[in-house]
């Protein structure tokens, strides 16, 4: 038998700020009923929660092993391919990840993440089939000004793709342009905002797709569910 948990998004207080009893201390709902897990799971992502964790009734906390299972949201979408970075081993020898697009009902190319499960052999094979995209690749690239207003879209909230890493600011974060023109399917978990929330994972190229039918309106939209609701009556 098992049960099961809500995930608290990493968008929640720290246990050390609800030690210092600034907040009300919530505990985790959990439950042995599979249908009400199943609720759970469909309802509370728009609460920013990724999914439920499940493990044995009889299991204690297992500090340092994975013990538990995460059961998360895993959709699929295709994405414009415009560009990508080197590895960190140096530029010309291996793709470390490449950046991805959706458009608006504008026509504007958001960058909306990344992609970088690649075995070490497939990072080498990507620079020769990237080779031929990056001929002229600025001459009209929908992200060639971005340094520009880099600074104005950062402060909006919108990521680009040459912006400073939120979590390791000395990060070099510089990229290579490519022309938009393959599509690619990747899966993802979760959004925030208007970006994947992880790295996606490659799933397989679309040359049956035109770039343009890369579009935000593709993406499933989740209902947004407010923490309160989840946590009401605890402390």
């Amino acid at each position: 038998m098992y049960t099961c948990n809500c995930i608290i998004s990493r968008r929640c207080q720290t246990p050390v700020a609800l030690a210092a009893g600034n907040l009300p201390n919530c505990l985790t709902p959990a439950t042995t009923d599979r249908a009400i897990a199943t609720d759970w799971f469909s309802r509370f992502e728009g609460a920013g929660l990724d999914g439920v964790i499940a493990k044995r009734l009889d299991a204690g906390y297992q500090p340092g092993k994975r013990a538990m299972l995460k059961i998360k949201h895993q959709r699929t979408a295709d994405c414009v391919v415009a560009g990508f970075r080197w590895h960190k081993n140096g530029p010309g020898t291996h793709v470390g990840s490449l950046l991805l697009g959706l458009f608006d009902d504008e026509g504007t190319l958001h960058h909306v993440g990344i992609t970088s499960s690649f075995s070490w052999d497939r990072r080498a094979e990507l620079v020769g089939e990237l080779a031929s995209l990056r001929e002229n690749a600025l001459e009209g690239h929908p992200w060639s000004g971005w340094a520009d207003w880099a600074a104005e879209m950062e402060a909006s909230g919108q990521r680009v793709p040459g912006a400073t890493s939120r979590w390791n600011r000395g990060k070099d974060l510089s990229w290579e342009p490519l022309r938009a023109e393959r599509v690619v399917e990747v899966a993802y978990d979760h959004l925030q905002g208007d970006r994947f929330r992880h790295a996606t994972t490659f799933k397989r190229w679309r040359p049956d797709k035109p770039p343009e039918a890369c579009r935000y309106d593709q993406l499933e939209e989740t209902a947004p569910y407010e923490l309160s609701e989840i946590f009401s009556g605890s402390r």
